[in-house]
C-alpha cells in the first residue's frame, strides 16, 4: 500500500538533490539577492525544529559596506590564527580560499538569542541544544537556496566576542554564524576542501554501529 503522506517521486527527488547539490561556497558574484527570494530563505529558515520551540535565532543582515569590511577584517586575524595552530598544515591552509564575505549578494550573521538560560525543555542536561536547533536553521536556509540557485558559504573563523561587540549584540548573545549567499557562476562539482585534497569524504559504514559504539 503506497503511503499516503509519501511525496511525489519528483518532489522526492527535488529533496535529495537540494542535500547533495548543497556546497559550502566560496566564489560568488555581487548581483543582489532579490529580496523576495532572501524573505523566502529566512522564512524556511524560520520553519526549522527547536528544542522546546525555542527558535534561539536571531539574524542579522549585513547591508553597510564598511560593516562588511570591518567583518572580513575580523575573519582574517582569524583566519592567521587559524593557521598558525595548524602548525605543519598552516601553509597549506593559507592557500585555501575560506570566504567570500566582500563578494556576495547578501551578508548574514546568525546568532543565538539572549537569555536561553530560561529555556529548559529539552536542554536541561544538553543545553547546547539552543546551538543545535540554530543550525537547523541554517540547513534549512541553506538547502532552500541551492533549490532557489543561491550559493551559501558558512564562515565560522571570527573571535565571538569581537563580533557581538561589532554588532552591537545584548550580552548573553553570540554569533555562531556568518553567511555569504549570493548568485555564482558555477557550484563546486564536489566539497571544495575534497577537491583541494584537504579531507575526503568517509564512508557512511565507518560511522554507523550497531546497538553499541565501536571502536
Amino acid at each position: 500500500m503506497a503511503d499516503e503522506h509519501r511525496f511525489t517521486q519528483p518532489e522526492i527527488a527535488a529533496v535529495y538533490r537540494a542535500i547533495h547539490e548543497r556546497r559550502d561556497m566560496r566564489h560568488f558574484r555581487s548581483d543582489p539577492v532579490a529580496p523576495e527570494v532572501l524573505e523566502r530563505l529566512l522564512d524556511a529558515a524560520h520553519h526549522a525544529p527547536s528544542v522546546g520551540f525555542m527558535q534561539p535565532w536571531r539574524f542579522i543582515r549585513i547591508t553597510k559596506p564598511e560593516l562588511r569590511q570591518q567583518l572580513h577584517a575580523l575573519v582574517e586575524v582569524e583566519r592567521l590564527a587559524t593557521a598558525e595552530a595548524l602548525g605543519k598544515r598552516g601553509n597549506e591552509f593559507m592557500k585555501l580560499k575560506v570566504e567570500g564575505i566582500l563578494n556576495c549578494g547578501e551578508l548574514l550573521v546568525v546568532g543565538l538569542m539572549e537569555g536561553r538560560e530560561q529555556h529548559v525543555f529539552g536542554r536541561r542536561t544538553m543545553p547546547e541544544m539552543d546551538l543545535a536547533s540554530a543550525s537547523c536553521a541554517i540547513q534549512n536556509l541553506w538547502l532552500a537556496a541551492r533549490a532557489e540557485g543561491l550559493a551559501v558559504g558558512w564562515v565560522s573563523l571570527f573571535d565571538p566576542a569581537a563580533l557581538a561587540q561589532l554588532l552591537c549584540m545584548p550580552s548573553g548573545s553570540t554569533p555562531m554564524a556568518v553567511l555569504c549567499i549570493g548568485h555564482t557562476d558555477e557550484f563546486y562539482e564536489e566539497p571544495m576542501l575534497q577537491t583541494e585534497g584537504w579531507r575526503d569524504r568517509d564512508p557512511i559504514e565507518r560511522y554507523l554501529y550497531e546497538d553499541k559504539w565501536e571502536s
